[in-house]
């Protein structure tokens, strides 16, 4: 297996926040514009949660910056030590495939208990991650 391979869930990762940070900016400056909302309005986070009705796929964005660190972390330590893996791989494609749900569910109808599972599956996922390469750490010691 080519150990480049692990920096594949990455890209698409990455390509999930800026989709996600593409929607939250067009939703935002559409509800602005509609109920002319004066931007110095929503100067902090929480004026605008007050201010603004669809604020899901800001809330999404802030979340992909929360447990996904936990992944970005791990995958070039996983290229860095040589112990990318087909398991290694799969978990992180799993990790992404579950955060792609999360947010799609996040920005789209968002039932909290749909959202919840996605995200405890991708939690899994990467905890799971950390474990085997701790594991592996152990056993090279």
């Amino acid at each position: 297996m080519n150990p480049v391979a692990i920096f594949w869930p990455v890209i698409v990762q990455v390509s999930l926040t800026l989709i996600v940070a593409m929607r939250m900016y067009v939703v935002r400056i559409t509800e602005m514009r509609t109920r002319r909302v004066n931007p110095q309005s929503l100067a902090t986070s929480r004026e605008a949660a007050v201010r603004l009705e669809n604020v899901a796929a800001a809330d999404n964005f802030r979340n992909l910056f929360e447990l996904p660190v936990l992944f970005f972390a791990i995958c070039p330590a996983l290229y860095v030590t040589g112990q990318v893996t087909a398991l290694q791989l799969g978990l992180a494609w799993a990790f992404v495939l579950f955060r792609c749900a999360h947010s799609l569910i996040h920005v789209t109808y968002n039932r909290v208990l749909h959202r919840f599972r996605a995200y405890l599956l991708s939690m899994v996922c990467v905890f799971a991650m950390w474990a085997a390469f701790a594991v592996q750490l152990l056993r090279n010691v």
